[in-house]
């Protein structure tokens, strides 16, 4: 019978627990064939909204005839999916982004692989206080997420917005907080943790504007009323895909990468954010 768990992981005990359980890794064998009368379990690790949901449709759609089975375990920060599948709790992770996986092995040594995008989640820019860019005044203050690949990411969508101008690649809100070039308006740069970003727009009146990611704007249910400004999904870099520890593709994630890349997850990706907040990247 097929088990879903769901958990909130937030801290390093709870991750530390989360081992202590074990994973159920299918046989590394990247040729063996699948039985649908005998599935493999696929421990997959992902964020809420949308990842999980993308899975569970998955699972209860295209799985069973494909011989798989996924125990989708929904994690909430940014960190313990990677340390998770390091450990071997984890047989795959599905919640980041290439420049995101390749800060984290840069600085953590992780050897993990990857497959070709499956969703954007495009970043957005919000204010309960302006309509408009333009209307943006001088000093407001702007919240932004406090990971450098994704920090750059949503001051890039401020570039595009008119709202900062002239950005390197290598930028932070440290770089540009006093540079009168790079941040005309003197905006007062602020940064968070991605999943606090969307709860400090919502309940603190101090932030004029605020960088969100899309998962965290899916889950909170924002206004799209309060929308100033959206990353473009065309050619955008920053997809979403399916990780799993290098030379570790069985026949069991091989499967599961090819179902997220089927016509059926297109269409339920389409079908279910109508609003644009999550989108096919294949």
């Amino acid at each position: 019978m097929r088990k879903k768990l769901t958990l909130a992981i937030t801290g390093i005990a709870t991750a530390l627990a989360l081992t202590a359980c074990g994973s159920s890794s299918p046989s590394a064998d990247a040729d063996a064939t699948l039985d649908p009368a005998n599935p493999v379990t696929i421990k997959v690790g992902a964020s809420p909204v949308p990842q999980a949901q993308i899975l569970n449709y998955i699972d209860e759609n295209l799985a069973k005839d494909a011989g798989i089975d996924l125990d989708v375990v929904e994690i909430d920060d940014y960190v313990t999916p990677n340390t998770s599948l390091q450990d071997g709790t984890l047989d795959a992770n599905y919640f980041q982004t290439e420049a995101y996986l390749k800060t984290e092995t840069e600085e953590k040594g992780y050897k993990f692989a990857h497959g070709a995008g499956i969703h954007v989640e495009p970043m957005t820019v919000f204010s309960k206080t302006f309509n408009d860019p333009k209307d943006v005044t001088e000093g407001t203050t702007v919240l932004l997420n406090n990971d450098p690949v994704n920090q750059i990411r949503g001051m890039r969508v401020l570039e595009q917005a008119g709202l900062l101008q002239n950005l390197a690649d290598d930028d932070s809100i440290l770089s540009v907080q006093d540079d009168k070039d790079k941040n005309p308006l003197s905006l007062q740069l602020k940064d968070a943790n991605a999943e606090q970003v969307v709860q400090y727009y919502k309940n603190d009146k101090s932030i004029g504007v605020a960088v969100i990611n899309g998962n965290f704007i899916v889950q909170a249910k924002l206004n799209k009323d309060e929308i100033l400004a959206q990353e473009s999904g065309e050619n955008n870099p920053n997809a979403n895909f399916l990780t799993w520890r290098d030379g570790e593709e069985t026949a069991a994630i091989k499967k599961l990468e090819e179902l997220l890349h089927s016509d059926e997850v297109r269409s339920y990706i389409e079908e279910t954010w109508t609003d644009g907040s999550v989108i096919p990247a294949f």
